[in-house]
């Protein structure tokens, strides 16, 4: 149930704070993601502006949006229902299919199992992965030998849970923006799907890791996954939503303290390093925003200043090893779904209060370890303890 202090409390929609949400990318770990979405909804003290995803997170933006999309003009209260039962439509099919998997080929489960796994962790995901890299060091086999048709079951059920048509007519208010980022394959460069370019193509291209998979091909250029340049994007809510607020769902720890030693574990934090590096990039970006803004170095009629916050499962997440973002088992993905409904409970019982007043994310600590860049000449650069120092 709702916590006493919310819905019924307000009797207005324009009481109620709107935020926008970042969406990691995490396989199966995205069920915690859902949770998370599930908490928000079910207590119905904000609205949602914005929504910028990739990968899995991708997936739970456009299921989320389709719901609110399909019954636009309702009350909020059922905008609310109709986008928590998309999501679980969603996902309780990402199970279902799983289930099914057994009896499809190598080559059919590989594009679903490794979007629930990304680089490592499994058990034949793992190894497809790590053979996958063989090949294209050696100049071998390639996505385009290995998987000539470009089979790929996801998309095709994608399309049939989410109606994307009517999710890029929908204009009204009450259905949040969607961005989901893919990477140009010829700059290296983020590139945002949003209205009518939001498709299924682009949603398969926020998660299209190129060892594995075929480019995905729109309007006449290639894409590859969104995590190599946004995982996830921040920017498109900071230029083009008016909300202040940020709220990072985040599934991929940014530290880890044990140092891996096996093929596996290695592999993990590798993926986990490469897919949080944009991540980071941002982070820094709005800190010297925010830094200049306090100093009143920036106008601040032409730059936001950014309140972020963070949903994570914290230690929690531990027990859900890497392994296991590749695996669709029911109770696994409820396990996860209800973690991640607790951990948005509790930041809402916590966090709700700062929204639209001071952000709740100390993001020099948790995201750049004290290697800040200066807000003026005079300020050195501060690096972490025993590193070198160089001209600035």
């Amino acid at each position: 149930m709702p916590p006493p202090d919310s819905p019924s409390s307000h009797s207005s929609e324009t009481q109620i704070p709107r935020i926008n949400l970042a969406l990691q990318g995490g396989g199966s770990h995205g069920a915690f993601t859902w949770g998370v979405l599930e908490a928000l909804l079910e207590d119905g003290r904000v609205d949602l502006e914005g929504i910028s995803g990739t990968s899995a997170g991708a997936m739970n933006a456009v299921a989320l949006a389709h719901g609110f999309a399909q019954s636009e003009g309702k009350p909020r209260a059922d905008r609310n229902d109709a986008a928590r039962q998309a999501l679980d439509s969603f996902w309780s099919g990402i199970v279902d299919m799983g289930a099914l998997s057994s009896s499809l080929s190598q080559m059919q489960r590989a594009p679903f199992g490794i979007l629930f796994g990304q680089m490592g962790g499994g058990n034949w995901p793992t190894k497809l992965w790590a053979d996958a890299m063989m090949r294209y060091w050696s100049n071998a086999l390639s996505p385009y030998q290995s998987n000539p048709f470009d089979i790929n079951p996801l998309k095709d059920f994608l399309e049939k849970q989410v109606d994307f048509e009517r999710l890029a007519a929908a204009q009204g208010p009450g259905t949040p923006k969607v961005f989901v980022v893919a990477t140009r394959m010829t700059s290296g460069k983020a590139e945002v799907f949003a209205g009518k370019r939001l498709t299924a193509s682009a949603v398969m291209a926020s998660a299209c890791l190129p060892m594995v998979f075929q480019a995905v091909e729109i309007d006449g250029d290639h894409y590859w996954d969104g995590g190599y340049s946004g995982n996830p994007a921040m920017h498109p809510l900071i230029h083009h939503c008016d909300s202040r607020d940020i709220v990072l769902v985040q599934i991929n720890p940014i530290r880890r303290d044990r140092l891996p030693k096996n093929a596996g574990e290695i592999m993990d934090r590798v993926n986990e390093i490469t897919f949080n590096a944009a991540l980071i990039a941002e982070m820094r970006a709005i800190d010297f925003v925010k830094r200049l803004l306090a100093e009143g170095k920036l106008d601040a009629t032409h730059y936001k200043d950014v309140l972020m916050h963070r949903i994570d499962g914290g230690d929690a997440m531990e027990k859900f090893t890497a392994a296991t973002k590749s695996s669709t088992d029911k109770a696994l993905i409820h396990s996860l779904r209800d973690l991640g409904i607790a951990c948005g409970r509790q930041w809402l019982t916590e966090r709700y209060r700062s929204l639209g007043v001071e952000s709740t994310v100390n993001i020099a600590h948790d995201y750049l370890d004290d290697l800040r860049v200066p807000v003026n000449k005079t300020e050195p650069p501060v690096f972490p303890s025993g590193a070198a120092r160089t001209a600035w």
